[in-house]
């Protein structure tokens, strides 16, 4: 881990990751929970695993994981239970002592057995007041069954004595039959069964009834007005009041089944009219006294949720801490002795003084006779990646890890992102108009910061609202862009003073520029007003955006390399100085630098040349004399050296780099290399993969294969500058694309509503107007021209010195607890 800096790159607290530091623990036994709660807290610390070889099970406190498990569950039934009673648990719970754990596991034993047995009496006592209440209702409406059906069956006889020496056959139902063949004076007794059976079963559930009987019943349905609760299901559901009589015990086994497959819920009942009122008023009594013993468990249950849900959220946090804490101890190697456990941990160098007042103050409150001691040790891994950032900075660095973590104290491009992003983002957003709605979306959040950040959130709703900085920064730069472009809603204004043009006579007015003359001076800031709403825009602008498009491009890939730069003095790494910075630096200038130079010479002398005519022919006809596209004195020689220079820079970068590395790796091999080792990406790469026990050895050096990464890194690069530079013109295209999306829905939706004189046409118009900006241009083009300024960044720019293969610094801290979900 060196700590050599190199003088051309800004302070390294800002721009690199934190110096780290590998440490050792060695914590007694007695202090041990303590102290790794201690550190918890301070949030300073990445364990590493010394117990990797063991299963989950085998490490030593795998038994107090699983009882933290079995109260984690206790205290997710307990909150199912909240929810369902329309509790929620208090966000501050009532402050007392710290409870212990075992007395904590105890008490949600406790408490889980009480609620479990008062679920069950209610269940059964909400199940026996819903028969009851069924009861009432078949008491009631079956009493109406029995007139109409001694009716009915005087009729039946009536019928069957008339018809008593007809013909048998197989349609004669089997009740018929056996009254025709007995004696007509002997009376038959009917059986009876009623109950309540779903409506949408009752048409299927008489035609079995009458298939299984053949017929030989008589059954009466009434439908209940309002819905009922099932006493089974518990559920809300219509059903009609039944009554089946039949004749014989065949016939009631078959019906009683049926009911059964049927759902059908079967209940007592008298023919005698006086018992029918007697158990009508003994059901109501009965009722009313179940649904007073219902209320009252009832209001003790929710009490008891309520004093569960005062204490939900510490006790939640303690079960959370402590399985976390013994997750952590299961990391831990035992000593010879099995008296202390060793540790090992990356932090960073500034926590090594909170980590000893962490650890002293552990060993203090345990009564603990031996304290703790902490060393440094001293290895060629690689550390972890850790930069301190705050809530403005996390959502760019979280733009550059979602590309790849920096490797450790390389260059953090997230430094820069902070103002590239946004600003290449309003390069294609450019409206002030629509900047500023997205400015006051913006504020909305950061006003609601806190009470959104302790919500729970939707996926996307949760992706804005962590962005909300990054959309805020985007919204300012696409004000000033708009302002640069003089677009509101693309409508041009004279904000900053009247227009420098004006029409010579009335036939400029639609032409590109024939017949505007300068009559005043040149507009203060931005686009002339003038260059708005005629022909003369698109090309102007066309050509602004276009060339202004190339400047930024280049700009930002020579940042690049010299970011790279920064990166080899930073690790000492000579043979990137020279044969990737300064070739790669002239490679690119050489081209693409000089038509930067070109595009601002013409911009300030106003020459008419023709740019793409002097790139082309710079290759294809170099000794060719450039006439009107000269810009200055001397051109074609600075042309011919620049031409001279790219051509050099590419043998510079492929050949001279592996013989090198041959060479210092010949040199350590005979031991005569007097000079510190270069570290190189691959060397760095080298180092980690053998510091896990193996040592540096002699490895083996295989220059073909360095000969052919360094080929492919070489065109790469050169076959890349040409197209990254086209790349960058996606700023011209989408910033053209918003500018005449602005001005469709503005001309052919807003101006043409207006246009009539119809206020209902114009309410529309105005309905459609915002509906298209909202949709189109402000979520839309937002998100299209998000995605292309991550791309610009993410392969454009970083990939001239960006590794991005290191790995994250995760420290153990219960402050992670309140982001985590249940």
């Amino acid at each position: 881990m060196g700590d050599s800096r190199g003088g051309c790159c800004p302070p390294m607290d800002l721009f690199r990751s934190e110096p780290m530091q590998l440490v050792q623990l060695i914590i007694p036994m007695e202090s041990a929970r303590l102290t790794v709660a201690y550190l918890g807290d301070l949030g300073l610390l990445q364990f590493k695993d010394l117990n990797s070889e063991k299963s989950p099970f085998q490490r030593t406190y795998a038994g107090q994981i699983k009882k933290c498990g079995e109260m984690a569950r206790t205290l997710r039934f307990f909150k199912e239970q909240m929810l369902k009673a329309g509790l929620s648990p208090s966000a501050t719970s009532v402050a007392q002592t710290d409870i212990d754990v075992d007395d904590l596991e105890v008490k949600l034993g406790e408490l889980e057995a009480e609620l479990i047995e008062m679920n069950a009496n209610g269940e059964k006592l909400q199940r026996s007041y819903n028969e009851l209440v069924e009861y009432k209702i078949v008491l009631k409406k079956a009493g109406d069954f029995f007139p109409s059906a001694q009716q009915s069956a005087t009729a039946q006889r009536r019928e069957m004595e008339s018809n008593q020496m007809g013909e048998e056959s197989i349609e004669t139902p089997l009740l018929q039959e056996q009254e025709t063949s007995t004696d007509l004076s002997k009376q038959v007794k009917l059986g009876f069964i009623t109950g309540l059976v779903p409506r949408g079963k009752s048409m299927v559930f008489e035609r079995i009834l009458f298939r299984a009987t053949r017929g030989n019943l008589f059954l009466k349905q009434v439908p209940i007005e309002a819905p009922v609760t099932d006493p089974v299901s518990g559920e809300k559901m219509e059903k009609n009041v039944f009554t089946v009589f039949y004749s014989g015990e065949r016939a009631k086994n078959k019906i009683l089944k049926i009911c059964d497959a049927f759902g059908a819920n079967r209940y007592p009942f008298s023919e005698d009219r006086g018992k029918q009122a007697v158990m009508i008023s003994e059901v109501s009594g009965k009722i009313s006294d179940l649904k007073s013993t219902i209320d009252a468990g009832k209001l003790h249950q929710d009490h008891l949720l309520r004093t569960i849900g005062d204490q939900f959220e510490q006790w939640n946090l303690k079960v959370k801490k402590e399985k976390l804490i013994h997750h952590t101890l299961n990391m831990l190697s035992l000593d010879v002795t099995k008296k202390c456990l060793v540790a090992e941990a990356w932090s960073p160098v500034f926590a090594k003084k909170q980590i000893q007042e962490a650890l002293q103050r552990a060993s203090v409150d345990s009564n603990s006779q031996v304290g703790a001691i902490l060393q440094v040790l001293h290895t060629r891994e690689l550390p972890p990646t850790y930069f301190r950032t705050n809530k403005f900075t996390a959502a760019f660095q979280e733009i550059v890890d979602a590309y790849g973590v920096a490797k450790y104290q390389e260059a953090n491009p997230g430094v820069y992102t902070i103002v590239t992003f946004p600003f290449l983002f309003a390069v294609m957003f450019g409206d002030w108009g629509h900047g500023i709605c997205l400015l006051l979306a913006t504020l909305i959040l950061i006003v609601r910061e806190k009470k959104l950040s302790s919500q729970k959130l939707g996926d996307i709703t949760e992706m804005t609202f962590g962005g909300r900085y990054v959309i805020l920064m985007m919204s300012l730069f696409s004000i000033y862009a708009g302002f640069v472009y003089n677009e509101c809603f693309s409508v041009a204004l004279d904000l900053f003073g009247p227009s420098a043009y004006a029409c010579r006579d009335l036939s400029c007015r639609d032409a590109y520029s024939i017949g505007l003359i300068k009559v005043r001076n040149t507009y203060p800031f931005g686009v002339d007003p003038a260059w708005h709403g005629s022909r003369t825009e698109l090309p102007f602008l066309n050509s602004l955006k276009m060339k202004m498009s190339i400047l930024l491009g280049v700009a930002q890939m020579n940042l690049g390399i010299i970011l790279s730069y920064c990166n080899a003095t930073f690790f000492g790494n000579c043979l990137n100085i020279w044969f990737q910075f300064i070739p790669q630096m002239i490679f690119l200038n050489s081209l693409f630098g000089y038509l930067s130079l070109l595009i601002i010479l013409k911009w300030f002398t106003g020459s008419q040349a023709d740019l793409y005519h002097i790139m082309i022919y710079m290759f294809l006809s170099p000794t060719d004399e450039l006439g009107d596209n000269q810009l200055f004195q001397g051109q074609k020689t600075v042309q011919h050296v620049l031409l001279l220079l790219a051509l050099v820079s590419v043998p510079w970068m492929l050949l001279p780099k592996p013989f090198l590395l041959k060479r210092q790796h010949e040199n350590r091999q005979r031991g005569q290399s007097c000079t510190p080792v270069q570290v190189t990406d691959d060397t760095l790469h080298s180092e980690a993969n053998h510091s896990h026990g193996h040592g540096h050895g002699h490895e083996e050096f295989e220059f073909g294969e360095v000969f052919v990464h360094q080929l492919i890194h070489t065109i790469e690069f050169v076959l890349g500058a040409v197209s990254n530079t086209a790349s960058y013109l996606r700023l011209w295209a989408l910033s053209l694309a918003h500018s005449q999306l602005s001005i469709v829905f503005y001309e052919k939706v807003l101006l043409l509503a207006w246009g009539y004189d119809n206020i209902v046409i114009l309410v529309v118009g105005i309905i459609i107007f915002i509906f298209a900006t909202v949709g189109v241009l402000l979520i839309m083009e937002t998100l299209s021209a998000f995605l292309h300024a991550l791309r610009l960044h993410w392969v454009e720019f970083q990939n001239k010195f960006y590794e991005g293969d290191g790995y994250k610094f995760y420290s153990f801290s219960f402050a992670l607890i309140h982001d985590e979900g249940d």
